[in-house]
């Protein structure tokens, strides 16, 4: 950016990047996170909500399960489905993020030949250390960012969600705020926290494994998800699917 200086910009970022997740808060198990994914009920409550979709399709599920193992996600476009009016898709992986303490990393593929990697944040649960981390990140990556939410007014998304999911805030600043609402408040009702850069794909990859690598998002013995007993697949996607908890 404008603002750096030649000094700082002509050194490599050598350092481990320093992270902290806030660890007396609010989280769903990763267990849930799998629940809800299969459309079951979780057994702690508030993982779930009728308003934010997080049931996995076939193809869905194939992505989510290497994401598990990558450390990262990968989807078409934004993930976002033209049957249902959010991202299932999304939603599950931040929540799994969330479970686990973890930044949500996302290589969104374009169709141009430009993909966007998306880091976000928020599953950390610290905004007082985002902006700081964010910086520290910019410098790590070496590539000016096409977008960072400390420069925003970002997640008219997230207002939306959180509007569908009777709470009441009126800006995402007023959440930021609110320590107490990143210690009890389920992720899906707290905005993201996003730096992206627009990359090509074969580096956005690379990039996905190496901040996987940084930040430890990858499991590497996952196996693959297994369907809870008594699950039936829905004949309609149109209806239900939402995983409740």
């Amino acid at each position: 950016s404008s603002s750096s200086s030649s000094s700082s910009s002509a050194t490599p970022y050598t350092e481990t990047l320093k992270y902290q997740a806030r660890e007396k808060c609010w989280r769903p198990t990763v267990q849930d996170v799998e629940r809800i994914s299969w459309g079951k009920p979780a057994q702690k409550k508030g993982t779930g909500s009728r308003g934010v979709p997080h049931r996995l399709n076939q193809e869905e599920r194939l992505l989510f399960d290497q994401a598990r193992r990558n450390g990262f996600l990968q989807v078409a476009g934004s993930g976002w489905r033209a049957e249902r009016r959010d991202a299932p898709l999304l939603n599950s992986y931040r929540s799994l993020c969330d479970a686990r303490g973890q930044v949500c990393i996302v290589l969104h593929k374009g169709n141009t030949g430009v993909d966007q990697l998306v880091v976000d944040l928020s599953p950390l649960r610290m905004p007082e250390t985002f902006e700081q981390l964010e910086n520290d990140l910019i410098k790590f990556v070496e590539l000016v960012p096409s977008y960072k939410s400390s420069e925003d007014e970002p997640f008219t998304k997230v207002k939306a969600d959180l509007e569908t999911t009777d709470v009441e805030v009126t800006d995402s600043g007023d959440i930021e705020e609110k320590s107490d609402a990143w210690e009890s408040r389920p992720i899906y009702q707290l905005p993201a926290h996003c730096i992206s850069w627009d990359i090509e794909r074969s580096e956005g990859k690379a990039l996905g494994k190496n901040l996987a690598k940084e930040f430890n998002t990858a499991e590497i013995n996952i196996s693959k998800s297994k369907k809870p007993l008594h699950v039936k697949p829905g004949k309609s996607r149109r209806h239900g699917g939402y995983g409740i908890g």
